[in-house]
């Protein structure tokens, strides 16, 4: 068995996110954002080139050397779906690699806001999910998609690069499209779309300007569509979309964003008292005052309605994080550190009649700070 493909397994037992192997360094795994050597060699450039090459079949090794960059899916039945992005740094071979659990996850087990089991089963419409790498955002469109796929009849059809999590079809009919497997670009996969007759559509990362016009266009055609983008917030969302398109095309972007946009989720892990990590949740609902604001491009100002209370089931990652503060799962340094405004969050919690925030935090489990496995062969 490839080296690799035994650390997959290990990454599943241990419920890892991420493991890297980089030449001058140990192989190192993350879990719950502790990152940790498995072993402590130190891999050579050989080493690393090896256990890289081991998984890779030879077209795959051919495609990698002329292009430096490779993307792939790496199955492992019953134990889950490893995403691997092989690089060449420091001109030597290296890898990281995200493990996707085979369980597509239940709402209930999350902890995400309730609101996104009615978002999910809307019937047209843009739905955003963004977050940086690592957020959770794949869990949490899997959750919402697997949850439309047991409630409602239908045609799901997803474009993935690599394909995540597997679904099968339940009350919907499922068509997973992996981007140079199914098809040989997001673009060409998008453009016969609307021949597929789907009712539900997942764009796997918006990346450029094309991919965004097409998303809209499925939403405004009437369909719902779902996708991903690398964000802070819903304000860093919307500027990151407007700034895909030149000037003079703004003024028909946001008129059609205004219509199409049905909500962004951003989300972020924050290390809960458990030692493990929760999902904090900011949620900005496409719904009156929000839908001029982003017609007229006042962005900046959505910030503050979202504070308001001027948008039903939206809120703010300081108005999640304080529900967790007062849940008693994480503390309020926790939350300070996690705040897009932490004077926000400190005023939440000072006229709650909680003490001041960073006077009652809550020391975590003991052992939460790090991972403890066997050591880890290389050989």
């Amino acid at each position: 068995m490839a080296i690799l493909e035994k650390l997959f397994r290990l990454m599943a037992e241990k419920n890892a996110s991420d493991i890297f192997v980089s030449a001058g360094a140990p192989i190192t795994m993350k879990i719950n954002g502790n990152a940790m050597p498995v072993n402590p060699q130190v891999l050579s450039v050989e080493d690393s080139k090896r256990i890289c090459y081991e998984i890779l079949k030879p077209h795959q090794i051919e495609k990698f050397e002329k292009e430096l960059e490779l993307n792939l899916s790496f199955p492992i039945q019953g134990v889950g779906n490893f995403r691997v992005n092989m690089m060449h740094q420091k001109s030597s071979v290296a890898s990281v690699v995200r493990y996707i659990s085979t369980d597509v996850p239940a709402f209930d087990t999350l902890g995400v806001p309730n609101v996104l089991r009615q978002v999910i089963m809307e019937k047209r419409g843009l739905i955003l999910v963004v977050g940086a790498t690592g957020s959770g955002k794949s869990t949490t469109l899997a959750a919402m998609m697997d949850f439309r796929n047991m409630m409602k009849s239908g045609h799901i059809l997803t474009f993935e690069d690599p394909v995540e999590f597997m679904f099968q079809s339940k009350k919907c009919i499922v068509n997973q499209r992996e981007i140079g497997n199914d098809s040989h670009s997001f673009h060409e996969a998008m453009r016969n779309a609307m021949r597929q007759a789907p009712d539900l559509i997942l764009v796997g990362e918006i990346r450029d300007v094309e991919t965004m016009k097409s998303a809209m266009m499925y939403a405004l055609s009437g369909h719902l569509c779902l996708a991903t983008l690398h964000a802070n917030n819903s304000y860093h969302a919307l500027n990151r979309i407007i700034n895909f398109f030149p000037l003079e095309q703004r003024a028909v972007l946001l008129s059609d964003l205004g219509v199409s946009l049905r909500c962004i989720i951003s989300q972020r892990l924050v290390k809960n008292i458990e030692g493990t990590r929760s999902p904090a949740v900011e949620i900005l609902m496409n719904t009156g005052n929000i839908v001029d604001l982003i017609s007229e491009g006042r962005v900046p100002e959505i910030k503050e309605a979202m504070e308001k209370s001027m948008t039903p089931g939206s809120q703010t990652f300081e108005q999640d994080l304080f529900r967790l503060i007062q849940a008693g799962k994480i503390t309020i340094q926790e939350g300070l550190a996690n705040a897009d405004s932490a004077t926000n969050l400190s005023l939440l919690v000072g006229n709650s009649g909680m003490v001041e925030a960073g006077t009652n935090d809550l020391p975590t489990k003991p052992g939460s700070g790090g991972p403890n496995f066997s050591e880890f062969k290389i050989s």
